[in-house]
Parts: C-alpha cells; sequence; structure tokens
C-alpha cells in the first residue's frame, strides 16, 4: 500500500491505529482521539468509550475535560489580543464574566462566609491570568468555611460529582465570596 499524493501511507495510519488501540486495549484510558494532519489532508482516529465502564463511544467531535492543561492553550489567544491592543491586562473582566461583577470578600480568609467587605477593585485580566483573582484552591484554608463552600458547590473536581457546564460553573463561582482582595494572593484554581 503506497503513499497517496498527500503523504499518508496507509501502512502508516494502520501502525498508527494498532499503537494508540494498545492504549485502549490495556485498560489505562477507556478511550481518545487522534488527529494527525499534513498538506491539507486530515486524518482522524477515535477509539474506545468515554468512560472505562463503558458509556457512549469516542467520535471526533467528544470534548475532553483538561484541567490545568488548558492553561497554556487559553493563554495563547489573549496574548494575540493583547499583542494586537484589543484586550489589556487592566481591562475588568464583568463585561464578559458578569458573575465575577461588585464581588464580595471576606474579611477574614478562614471566617464566616457572611463576614464579608466590598472589593476594592474589579477583577481584571490580569488577575485571570496570573491566578490572583482572589478564589482558589489554599492549603491553608482547608477545613474552612469558603473552601467547604468551595469544594460543595462542585466547581473543583471531587470523586463522585460531575463538573457543571461552563454556565452553571460561573454561576457557582459567582455565587461564593472572594477570599482575597483581587491582585492580592496567587491561588491554584482549576481556571483561568
Amino acid at each position: 500500500m503506497g503513499q497517496n499524493n498527500k503523504g499518508f501511507s496507509e501502512t502508516g495510519l494502520r501502525k498508527m491505529r494498532n499503537v494508540l488501540a494498545q492504549h485502549v486495549d490495556s485498560g489505562k484510558i477507556p478511550g481518545l482521539v487522534a488527529l494527525v494532519s499534513r498538506n491539507g489532508e486530515t486524518h482522524v482516529e477515535a477509539l474506545g468509550t468515554m468512560r472505562h465502564d463503558g458509556g457512549a463511544p469516542m467520535r471526533r467531535d467528544t470534548i475532553f475535560r483538561l484541567a490545568s492543561t488548558s492553561k497554556p492553550i487559553a493563554v495563547s489567544p489573549v496574548m494575540v489580543l493583547l499583542d494586537e491592543c484589543k484586550l489589556h491586562l487592566d481591562d475588568p473582566v464583568d463585561k464578559w464574566l458578569p458573575e465575577l461583577a461588585d464581588r464580595q470578600v471576606l474579611k477574614q480568609p478562614d471566617g464566616p462566609l457572611e463576614e464579608t467587605v466590598p472589593a476594592r477593585r474589579p477583577i481584571t485580566v490580569r488577575d485571570l491570568l496570573t491566578s490572583t483573582f482572589g478564589l482558589g484552591l489554599d492549603l491553608t484554608l482547608m477545613g474552612s468555611p469558603i473552601m467547604n463552600a468551595f469544594f460543595e458547590s462542585g466547581i473543583f473536581d471531587t470523586p463522585g460529582q460531575d463538573m457543571p457546564d461552563p454556565d452553571e460553573f460561573m454561576c457557582r463561582l459567582g455565587a461564593l465570596p472572594l477570599s482575597y482582595q483581587p491582585g492580592e494572593r496567587w491561588q491554584y484554581h482549576i481556571s483561568i
């Protein structure tokens, strides 16, 4: 089997499929979607299922949760917009993410959720890019009311809970007070 005019060979594509199938057949992963492209031709392999216990088969358009690997992917177009001066680091984000407008901040990071003060300033693009927008996973606050609410809200990946869709995620995030003033402290977060 020869190579077609775009550079793919049937033999090469079959070898690729066999290697990918080994990963699924081993049980280490339930399924995968791989895409290769050369000279305008695209080849896609979708193997296995979406869950270890079966479920829907993988498709070319299967949506994957990327977790922290999404950060550099999301930052890339932001950097283009910054370079083109269509976005600025100190732009407030509430015009795009109204759930993050008019935030309340805990008086004490480990204090009661009801004891808040208004944020001194809006959350900015810079705050989101640097994980300093005021709310995130903080191991020093584990067991505090805000961390309990953070996990109970389902906005952090916890066993036995499905992640909410993006709009619901933002609604839940927006319902919580911030632990710190925007820009004040870095905290790990699963979103940008």
